[in-house]
């Protein structure tokens, strides 16, 4: 049987940790790869740049953002997502066009994922780590709309919507109205956490099943 193929996206990942994100990702890399699936991990790092085959079998993509100088947050998100567009795509060649599915971790590389699933029609799940209404409640910048903008963007062309509690998902469903039957709930403290991760995964790429 075909072996799946995943791309995560994340701008956090070992050595670089900001917060619990980078360690998530992490071991969800290294479970995949123990459940027989092609793992790789397009991240960031101001100068850990490159692939590299890590000891636990994931194949990690670090680019970097070519525009030095920023003015936010956003800026750098949105110069860095082309990098990531182009890391992804790498992949997607080398690997003979046969990627079946990207998850995008929390909002930074929406962008990238929704440019190639028109591009190279690779669909994407969007893991959902936090929401703009969380980090910024009742902020109403110009800054804060661009953010929830990306989001409803990945809300709207994610194939899925992962979020680790109900409480997230209920959150998802009230700001921004997305049908909750497109939001899955696979918390990482379940005992089924990556039982239900690869069924997800599964069911977006078309139900291939890792040998």
């Amino acid at each position: 049987m075909k072996v799946m193929r995943v791309i995560l996206f994340s701008w956090e990942y070992p050595p670089r940790i900001v917060g619990q994100l980078a360690d998530y990702v992490k071991e969800l890399a290294v479970q995949l790869v123990k459940n027989n699936v092609e793992t790789y991990v397009v991240t960031y790092h101001d100068f850990l740049t490159g692939q590299r085959d890590e000891l636990e079998g994931v194949k990690t993509y670090r680019v970097t953002n070519p525009v030095r100088t920023h003015i936010g947050v956003l800026t750098w998100v949105l110069t860095l997502n082309q990098e990531v567009e182009r890391a992804a795509a790498n992949i997607y060649y080398n690997a003979s066009k046969q990627v079946d599915l990207i998850d995008a971790h929390d909002w930074h590389f929406i962008p990238a994922a929704v440019t190639l699933k028109k591009a190279l029609n690779i669909p994407f799940i969007y893991s959902v780590e936090s929401l703009e209404d969380q980090r910024s409640h009742g902020a109403d910048s110009p800054f804060n709309m661009a953010i929830r903008s990306i989001e409803r963007l990945g809300m709207h062309e994610a194939e899925k919507i992962l979020a680790k509690s109900e409480w997230m998902r209920n959150e998802v469903f009230r700001i921004y109205k997305v049908p909750l039957e497109k939001v899955k709930v696979i918390s990482p403290k379940s005992t089924n956490w990556m039982t239900d991760v690869l069924e997800t995964y599964r069911s977006v790429a078309g139900g291939i099943i890792s040998k």
